[in-house]
């Protein structure tokens, strides 16, 4: 097992990291980006994972020059991403993780999801009992890459920052991690990545 006796805390991205469901939301933005006139790039959305539904409208309304109401298309998404029926599936690795820490250490989620769509995914695949506190884009002013979302959970926790390891699968949340002054382990593919 992942040795991580060096930190008192552990704080989890969902979506992508322990939770198998970056294809369907990235299904349902190809959706909302055709249905809004966003021209759709796989790898550039996938960039903006972790980064809450309507900052990433706001950002794409930026790159593209187009001013469509935030409000709008964050619900179109979600009506595309609820017509999707997926049920998502644990990512194996990080809940191994999080599973052997669990009773060890706290252990949080900070996700950019929203808290209903946070809850329900954590509830469906079982993982919500095991962690101590879940702080999602519903619960802070500032999104990721903004370090608020694991600032928020090291304080529910109860440990300081610097004591606390992020696991993440995009850059956008390895950013927010580092600016909260802890270590991240990213996870690519459902593979943790450690440096050699």
């Amino acid at each position: 097992m992942l040795d991580l006796t060096k930190y008192q805390g552990i704080i989890f991205d969902m979506d992508g990291t322990l939770i198998d469901s970056m294809g369907s939301h990235l299904k349902a933005w190809e959706l909302t980006c055709y249905a809004f006139d966003y021209p759709f790039d796989y790898d550039y959305m996938y960039g903006l994972g972790g980064v809450p539904t309507l900052a990433t409208v706001d950002i794409l309304n930026e790159k593209f020059g187009l001013s469509h109401d935030a409000d709008a298309v964050a619900e179109q998404k979600h009506q595309f991403w609820l017509g999707l029926d997926s049920k998502p599936e644990i990512i194996t690795e990080t809940v191994d993780v999080l599973n052997y820490y669990h009773g060890k250490m706290p252990i949080g989620v900070g996700t950019g999801a929203d808290r209903a769509h946070a809850v329900d995914h954590l509830t469906h695949t079982g993982l919500i009992d095991k962690i101590k506190t879940l702080v999602t884009a519903s619960d802070v002013r500032h999104g990721k890459p903004h370090p608020e979302t694991f600032l928020t959970v090291a304080k529910q926790i109860g440990i300081q920052p610097q004591n606390c390891v992020v696991f993440e699968d995009t850059q956008i949340g390895y950013q927010a991690a580092t600016a909260a002054g802890m270590d991240c382990i990213l996870v690519k593919d459902g593979k943790i990545q450690l440096k050699t």
